[in-house]
């Protein structure tokens, strides 16, 4: 049963919070080389100057704190943002099966970035490839837009079918350039799309942050229009929303968001369609509530995903979208057989 007193859900934040904060240090502490835990503490205290040097090797810090630290971080990001964009998506297309991966989205983004990797260039330094991705996550998403409309409105079946085929036409485009391109740049590129957070760094964390804080503020501030569209058309001009205003902002943040996660982490399916579906059952629809319930649960569910990824086949990393991959296909066959 959803919470609904605002003191229940007061401490369902606070403990999602104290979950991720442990997640998050746990974490640390997975991987081909085990640290213990006492020692992941440590070295955080000391990067972050409350405490002084311990006893655990040179080799354990940067571990911990040069290629574990920034690669959490990312995935929180990537799973609060991802999972923002899926819940926005919902509510704007009125379907509950919708989620950026299904949607073209995150071709469109992919197909992007990789005509930056591949053919482009940093052309505007560290911008492009977020540039690059937005701008062809926004434009698959007008395409399915374009498609999916029928006599002037939007159908939310035929929405989804759109975003199917577009996003096989897309990956066609990737594979195509990817064949044609050279080699070596495409191998590493292949990997990239199966999506992982092995390109995390410090010097590039602070945009997805930003992004992510900034795309969380604008949908809150969109609550009550995106509430108002999920009870229909009709309802949210009623309510003084314009539908066609309010559906293109959305779109515009949730491009942006998609965009720049994509560039960093690749094309990591599937939790924007499951994470919403998990929220609703704790808090309910009203998206004032509903948005930051499922930014923490979707960061709580990537990094405890990446861990996974790190330790199941270590030496080797194996690509997280293989695993979002798998778990989200059995909750969308899940999805279908209950709207069925």
């Amino acid at each position: 049963m959803p919470v609904r007193s605002a003191a229940a859900y007061r401490w369902l934040i606070l403990g999602l919070l104290a979950c991720l904060l442990l997640s998050s240090v746990g974490a640390l502490a997975f991987g081909p080389a085990a640290v213990p835990i006492g020692n992941v503490w440590g070295i955080l205290g000391k990067q972050l100057g409350f405490a002084d040097g311990g006893e655990w090797s040179r080799s354990q810090e940067q571990i911990v704190w040069m290629i574990r630290a920034p690669r959490v971080l990312l995935g929180a990001l990537v799973g609060a943002g991802l999972a923002l964009v899926g819940t926005a998506l919902q509510a704007v297309t009125r379907n509950p099966l919708a989620d950026p991966h299904l949607l073209g989205v995150s071709s469109g983004a992919a197909l992007g970035a990789v005509l930056v990797v591949m053919y482009l260039g940093e052309f505007i330094g560290i911008f492009s490839l977020p540039l690059a991705a937005f701008i062809g996550a926004f434009g698959s998403m007008l395409l399915v837009l374009a498609v999916a409309r029928r006599s002037g409105r939007l159908d939310s079946d035929r929405l989804l079918l759109a975003g199917v085929a577009v996003s096989f036409v897309l990956m066609a485009l990737v594979n195509l350039l990817l064949y044609t391109g050279d080699h070596h740049a495409a191998a590493s590129v292949v990997f990239w799309m199966l999506g992982g957070l092995g390109a995390a760094r410090w010097d590039v964390i602070w945009l997805p942050a930003v992004c992510v804080a900034l795309g969380l503020a604008a949908l809150l501030v969109m609550a009550r229009g995106l509430n108002a569209l999920m009870s229909g058309e009709q309802a949210a001009v009623s309510l003084g929303f314009s539908g066609k205003h309010l559906r293109l902002q959305a779109f515009v943040c949730t491009s942006l968001l998609t965009g720049v996660l994509v560039s960093l982490s690749g094309a990591i399916g599937f939790v924007g369609l499951m994470i919403p579906h998990i929220a609703r059952s704790l808090v309910g629809a009203e998206h004032r509530r509903l948005l930051p319930v499922a930014a923490l649960l979707g960061a709580l569910f990537l990094i405890w995903v990446d861990v996974a990824a790190r330790t199941l086949i270590a030496p080797e990393d194996l690509p997280i979208g293989i695993a979002t991959a798998a778990l989200g296909g059995l909750f969308f066959i899940l999805m279908l057989k209950r709207r069925a």
